[in-house]
């Protein structure tokens, strides 16, 4: 039995069986079809159970079953536990179809599904903390805006019927964020998603999450360090260290190389 993030052995007794919880609101207990019931479940069926720990003889912390309670049934085959979901549309047009599958799977080559979507939320969460723990303000700006500024993107365009006007859906939060600074916040903050309606590949999406922050005074320098910092205790949190292993590439957080614009032309215009 598995929740997605840990499995657990569970035993039923075929001479002893269990004791069967019916599902019609009256918490009658069948004492006699519990192994009945539990011969009927399908891979992917949810199940609650009531019992007591114990170690078998291989090892395996397991629970012996008492009572089994049917919560939900499986419509559909589960996917190969092997290989998993080889076709990539469906892993990514159908997550939750991904991430059981991933769960599931005997071996893996990286990360599972899940624990990207884990490793992202604590470099969400760790980049929000450092920020606040820096003085700045978080803030949401407008998302459906009279003008598409910010950057030099298509937007995506809407009709407000009860303005009758034409609005965009927003390609960056900077003019708005640079006017709260004018007006007295010092330290601002957002972390949201924007839109630009242009192609898609593997390194763009047209709807996507982006930080962007904004601190009076302070001068590139003192940005780049801030950054620094913020890149480095974010992937701390994530993975526990400062190497990153991607796409067969490793990287290395601990130390970045800066240069000047005129050396990063030189250097990479050739």
């Amino acid at each position: 039995m598995t929740d997605g993030s840990s499995k657990l052995q569970v035993y039923c007794d075929k001479k002893g069986g269990a004791a069967l919880i019916k599902n019609d609101g009256s918490d009658t207990i069948d004492t006699e079809n519990g192994w009945a019931a539990w011969q009927l479940l399908d891979h992917g069926d949810f199940i609650g159970v009531e019992g007591y720990l114990f170690i078998t003889n291989t090892g395996e912390l397991s629970v012996h079953i008492e009572k089994l309670q049917f919560l939900a049934k499986a419509m559909l085959p589960m996917p190969d536990k092997m290989h998993g979901i080889a076709d990539a549309e469906i892993r990514q047009r159908q997550r939750y179809y991904d991430l059981i599958g991933s769960s599931l799977m005997v071996e893996h080559d990286g990360l599972t599904t899940r624990e990207v979507f884990e490793r992202r939320a604590k470099i969400i969460s760790s980049m929000r903390r450092y920020l606040e723990d820096a003085g700045y303000v978080e803030v949401e700006t407008p998302m459906l805006t009279p003008k598409a500024t910010g950057a030099a993107a298509k937007p995506f365009e809407t009709h407000h019927n009860a303005l009758d006007i034409k609005l965009f859906a927003r390609i960056a939060p900077e003019l708005y964020l640079k006017r709260l600074v004018v007006g007295g916040f010092e330290k601002v903050y957002e972390l949201n998603r924007n839109f630009r309606n242009e192609g898609i590949s593997h390194k763009h999406n047209p709807e996507f999450t982006m930080l962007e922050f904004y601190c009076a005074y302070m001068d590139v320098e003192g940005m780049m360090n801030f950054c620094e910092k913020m890149m480095q205790e974010s992937v701390q949190k994530a993975t526990g260290g400062l190497t990153v292993n991607y796409e067969r590439n490793e990287i290395d957080f601990s130390k970045f190389e800066r240069i000047s614009m005129n050396e990063s032309i030189a250097g990479f215009t050739r």
